[in-house]
């Protein structure tokens, strides 16, 4: 997991709404990259509509929001569409940027053990570094811890 005060990893991700988005092209635009496990699940949900309720506040602080997971274009389009989001989604569909910022990790739920996506929160500032991490994410009062981060950089 990179370190606060190191250069971001940076990508080109396909997004949902047919565009990409680059890292790198978003400077000096603080960054929040928020990795989630999958779509239109009940925590994944829960984490996109509260970043979706702030998006005006972090844009007023000066941050973009992206959320990030393995699921598909489509299904990030069918999970916007049905919870009205607003922040981009990005599909990271072969994992690479998850392993690059070292939260595709190995977890285990009812005796069976897999791969998956741990709820993570990056916060990158306007030079492309790593200002904040934030792992192991609970939902509940995240983004706006998130966004009083934003607005002390």
């Amino acid at each position: 997991m990179p370190e606060p005060g190191t250069i971001a990893p940076d990508f080109t991700l396909p997004r949902d709404g047919g565009s990409s988005v680059t890292l790198s092209a978003l400077r000096p635009a603080p960054v929040v990259l928020f990795f989630y496990p999958r779509d239109d699940t009940s925590g994944c949900t829960k984490e996109a509509l509260a970043f979706t309720a702030l998006k005006d506040a972090f844009g007023e602080a000066g941050a973009q929001v992206l959320g990030i997971s393995k699921d598909s274009v489509e299904k990030h389009q069918k999970f916007r569409d049905k919870h009205d989001l607003n922040v981009p989604l990005l599909s990271d569909a072969d994992s690479d940027i998850c392993e690059q910022y070292g939260v595709w990790k190995q977890k285990s739920m009812y005796g069976k053990t897999f791969w998956g996506i741990e709820r993570s929160t990056f916060l990158i500032d306007g030079e492309g570094r790593i200002a904040r991490v934030w792992p192991k994410v609970k939902v509940p009062g995240h983004a706006e811890e998130v966004l009083e981060a934003v607005r002390a950089l």
